[in-house]
């Protein structure tokens, strides 16, 4: 069945371009701009001068053209605790991934999609890909999305997954329902999941959530070649080691977020 997308206000959308496109580089000329949002240029400098008024911006030169300032630090207030998981999470993975040698990745879900806080892949010598900060897999394909839908509390799981439908433009059907329900209940007694398995790709993960006080915080996915070994043999070697990186990190975080004293 499908269902209609939700819509978007304009000069929002627009407003929100432009900062993004700011916020790639510490100085952005017009022209840059121009050719980033896609913005027909006195569009672009009126939404500019707006932000130079509310403080977002700041106009450094003609040459140079326009910066963000301090202030869009404010927005990101909501979601400082991603700074806690990554602090936390760094260290341990390096060791992990130094110990092991496979690449491990730190991953929230939001949005409707996996979004990559963190990644041992530069460290690895058994790494394929990049480190994939700015991919943004769907939940219900990658390991880090299955491990967290799993978990996560069901009101969190059934919103997340009717932002997954509004993405697609379909409503899933009652069987489809009873196929995830029984897979999140597979992972959360085996505690730990794999992506879907897809002929084409080599490289396959298994991931297990870092759960604090009963919610997933994230989930931290070990990549490996299809080649190297199989879903039971990763989850023999790779399940329990990982379930206890995770406990440590989210005790680690739990000791970050705890007041002095």
């Amino acid at each position: 069945m499908t269902i209609a997308q939700p819509a978007a206000i304009e000069p929002v959308r627009r407003t929100f371009a432009v900062l993004e496109a700011l916020n790639r580089r510490r100085t952005s000329s017009l022209v840059q701009l121009v050719a980033e949002t896609g913005l027909p240029k006195p569009t672009l400098v009126r939404l500019l001068e707006t932000l130079v008024v509310m403080g977002y911006a700041a106009r450094v030169s003609r040459t140079l053209g326009y910066r963000v300032t301090d202030r869009v630090l404010g927005l990101s207030g909501g979601v400082r605790f991603v700074d806690h998981l990554v602090d936390a999470a760094a260290p341990r993975m390096r060791d992990f991934t130094r110990e092991h040698g496979w690449p491990l990745y730190l991953g929230t879900v939001g949005n409707g999609a996996i979004t990559i806080r963190h990644s041992t892949a530069p460290d690895s010598p058994l790494s394929f890909e990049t480190s994939g900060y700015h991919r943004r897999s769907p939940p219900l394909q990658g390991a880090i999305g299955r491990a967290y839908l799993a978990f996560c509390p069901a009101d969190e799981r059934l919103s997340i997954l009717r932002e997954i439908e509004a993405a697609s433009g379909t409503r899933m059907e009652p069987a489809e329902w009873t196929i995830l329900d029984a897979m999140f209940e597979r992972i959360r007694l085996e505690g730990h999941a794999f992506q879907a398995s897809r002929r084409p790709m080599r490289v396959h993960g298994v991931a297990v959530p870092v759960v604090l006080d009963g919610q997933p915080l994230g989930a931290i996915s070990l990549r490996y070649p299809k080649s190297a070994m199989s879903e039971a043999e990763a989850a023999t070697r790779y399940a329990a080691r990982l379930t206890s990186l995770a406990a440590a990190i989210a005790a680690d975080v739990a000791l970050a977020r705890s007041p002095p004293g």
